[in-house]
Parts: structure tokens; C-alpha cells; sequence
């Protein structure tokens, strides 16, 4: 009889739930019976992301060969090589998708191999099959709650951690000591400990060679990228509704049509938060970033009817607000100043809103003044100009 188990699934949910003691004493038990005297037993295979001997769940059993992710020795197995992905896109006549699932999937290394997450590539093909054009779509958090990531962003601080954080996201790499041997009673003990979950648990991946337990470690492709962005994201949009006061005088001074203020209040909260410099992809992608943060600034007011690109005149505006109460419009376009030249991108801004004609959204609602902003971003700089209001345009 051969043998496969998740060895650590059953810990992981205990370790969430708190019956973490009672499961260690049920697998040892278990263990013990399937694994050492089982004599009808010829082979077993244990899985999963942490080693589980220091769980003292192998009281007695001391013959394990233990394969981790650096092992040469069938790596090629833990998923699906270039050449295998190459293959089975040729197999459905679906070789045009191949770049966008080398971006999304590939990046796994397991010893020297480069590995796809052959979860993610099945599922996509599948989606393609049924529509040619569907998008890369992010899978993995369909099986995992990501609590890894939320645990690290909301214990980085200002600092190294922090900045550790941003260089991910941007592409880069960071170098950490990685602990093999961890128990879930350790993971979140040490931001240190949640670095090696991290890689541990697939959402980084070494690249070269480790030197001793230091890792230099990265974001394997876009669809954990994503999945990093979405969490840093997720946490700024909470954070920031506990300081009230200060979202309460961002949200007056952009009623109030004070540009300056508004400006000083959004630089605050650039640096505050974890930016999200993406070097690595197009400008509007780029500008989705700073576009997520006013939104979730400007999710403090109830009252205000906010709406995100959102069809107007001759094309999709930013962001629309409308305060019915005040019949005050607000049309916000925001541009990502790729050189750092914030004026300019600024003035382009304000002339795409003019010339695309956002406004006439908010007039035919009703709104008899319309303030119109244009955001330019840079890094952790912004800039914010408002459009004169002599300009006929601003009233109805």
C-alpha cells in the first residue's frame, strides 16, 4: 500500500481555529499507527509547506527523507516546466496566451529549475478555451487566505520592514535568513518568522543561489504581485478610517475647492503608506495605485455619491463626485508623472478633463458647480491644481 498525505493541512487549520494541541496529539497517534508499525505499508509521501518534525508528531518514526524546495532532486516535478507549458499551449492551439501566462504563473524556482504553479496554468487554459480573449486572473487566492501578507504589512511599520515591502512590490529583490524548521506555533512570533512563511509558502521565490540560510528573495510573477498590491491596498483603506479628523479636513478642503490643502494632505498619506512603485509596468497601471488611495479616502463620506470610471462626455473620468445636498460636482483626473515633471502632468491632466468634456456628467445631475482637479503623482509626491474657476465651464 502506498501512502500520500497534506501533513501540515490539518495543523494549519487547528493553528487558525485554536485546537492546535488536541490535532498535534490526534496526528502523532495517527502517525505512529500508519507510518511506523503499519506492515501492510510499502511507501508514503508527506507534503506541504512547513516541516512538521519539530511538531513532535513522529515520536518513534526518525527514517524520513526530507526534499525542500533548494533540492535538485525531482524538481522538475513540482509543477510545470517552460517546455511542458510550451507544449500544452501548442496541444489547444492556445500559444498567443504564452507570454501572459509566463508573466502571471512562471518564476517558482525548486533547485535550478524555473517552475509555472500548474494550478494557475490549468486554469486559465480552461478559461480560454471557453473565451479566447479572458484575461490572466489571479487563482491562488481561491485557495489560500493570504493572512501571510496582511500579517507582514500591518507589522512593517515605518521602517526597513516597510521599505523591504515597497521593494517587492517594485521588482526588487530583498536578502532574508530563512528559518526551515519553523512550527506554526512560531509563524507570526517575528516579522523575521513571516519572511520565511512567506517563502515557504510560495508567495516568494529564491532567485540564484542561497548563500547558507540567506535568501535573495522575490515575488515570483503578477498574479502574487497582485495579490501583494491588493493586501497593502485593503490595509491602507482601513487604516485610514481611523484617524476621522484628518479624512474630515481632506474631504472639507476638496469641497472647498483648496487645492494646496488637499495637496499637503494627500503627500501625508503617500508617505504614511506602502507605496507601490510599479517600475516594471505601463503608466495606467502605474496611476491605479494612487487612484486606489483617493478612493479609499474619499470612502469616508457617506453622503457623497463617488463613483469610479465612470462614463462621461467623450470618454471615462477618474473619479466623479457629487454632493447633492451642496449640488457641488467634482471631477478628479489623476495622471502619473513619469519623469517627475508634476506641473506639467498636472496641466495635462486638467486639459484631458476639459477636452474629453468629465463634467457633463455631473451638470446633467444637476450639479450647479463643478470643481475640477488634476492630480499628478510621482513615487510618494504628488501635486494638485484645480481649474480656474472664471472658466464658463465650471458653472452651469
Amino acid at each position: 500500500m502506498n501512502l500520500k498525505f497534506a501533513a501540515d493541512v490539518p495543523l494549519a487549520k487547528a493553528f487558525a481555529n485554536g485546537y492546535y494541541d488536541r490535532m498535534v496529539l490526534l496526528i502523532q497517534t495517527m502517525f505512529g499507527q500508519i507510518l511506523k508499525s503499519n506492515e501492510n505499508l510499502a511507501f508514503a509521501v508527506l507534503t506541504g509547506c512547513l516541516r512538521v518534525a519539530k511538531e513532535s508528531i513522529f515520536t518513534g518514526l526518525n527514517n524520513l527523507k526530507v526534499l525542500s524546495m533548494q533540492d535538485i532532486q525531482f524538481s522538475e516535478y513540482f509543477g510545470f516546466t517552460d517546455l511542458e507549458v510550451r507544449q500544452l499551449l501548442e496541444a489547444y492551439d492556445l500559444s498567443d496566451a504564452y507570454e501572459n501566462i509566463r508573466d502571471w504563473y512562471d518564476g517558482y524556482q525548486f533547485g535550478s529549475t524555473q517552475i509555472y504553479c500548474p494550478w494557475d496554468v490549468l486554469n486559465y487554459c480552461d478559461l480560454l478555451l471557453a473565451d479566447r480573449d479572458a484575461a490572466p486572473q489571479d487563482f491562488w487566492s481561491n485557495t489560500s487566505s493570504n493572512d501571510v501578507i496582511r500579517h507582514l504589512i500591518e507589522n512593517a511599520g515605518n521602517g526597513t520592514t516597510k521599505q523591504e515591502i515597497e521593494r517587492l512590490v517594485a521588482g526588487k529583490e530583498v536578502v532574508k535568513k530563512i528559518r526551515k524548521d519553523l512550527t506554526y506555533r512560531d509563524l507570526y512570533n517575528s516579522v523575521e518568522n513571516i519572511w520565511s512563511v512567506l517563502f515557504l509558502t510560495g508567495y516568494l521565490t529564491l532567485q540564484g543561489r542561497p548563500d547558507g540560510d540567506w535568501y535573495r528573495l522575490v515575488i515570483p510573477n503578477m498574479e502574487i504581485r497582485k495579490i501583494f498590491t491588493e493586501q497593502i491596498m485593503d490595509y491602507f483603506c482601513e487604516t485610514v478610517k481611523r484617524d476621522g479628523r484628518s479624512l474630515k479636513q481632506f474631504c472639507d478642503a476638496l469641497k472647498h475647492a483648496d487645492a494646496g490643502r488637499v495637496q499637503e494632505q494627500l503627500n501625508r498619506y503617500l508617505k504614511k503608506a506602502v507605496g507601490i512603485r510599479d517600475t516594471f509596468v505601463r503608466k495606467p497601471l502605474k496611476e491605479n495605485y494612487y487612484h486606489g488611495i483617493l478612493m479609499g479616502l474619499l470612502a469616508y463620506k457617506d453622503d457623497w455619491a463617488v463613483m469610479s470610471n465612470r462614463e462621461s462626455g467623450d470618454g471615462y473620468s477618474d473619479i466623479l463626485v457629487e454632493m447633492e445636498e451642496d449640488e457641488t460636482g467634482i471631477v478628479i483626473e489623476v495622471k502619473y508623472a513619469e519623469h517627475g515633471d508634476l506641473k506639467s502632468t498636472c496641466q495635462e491632466a486638467l486639459a484631458q478633463i476639459e477636452k474629453n468634456g468629465y463634467a457633463d456628467q455631473l451638470l446633467e445631475d444637476d450639479m450647479r458647480k463643478v470643481l475640477k482637479y488634476g492630480v499628478a503623482c510621482y513615487k510618494k509626491r504628488c501635486m494638485v491644481m484645480l481649474a480656474s474657476e472664471s472658466e464658463p465651464s465650471m458653472y452651469r
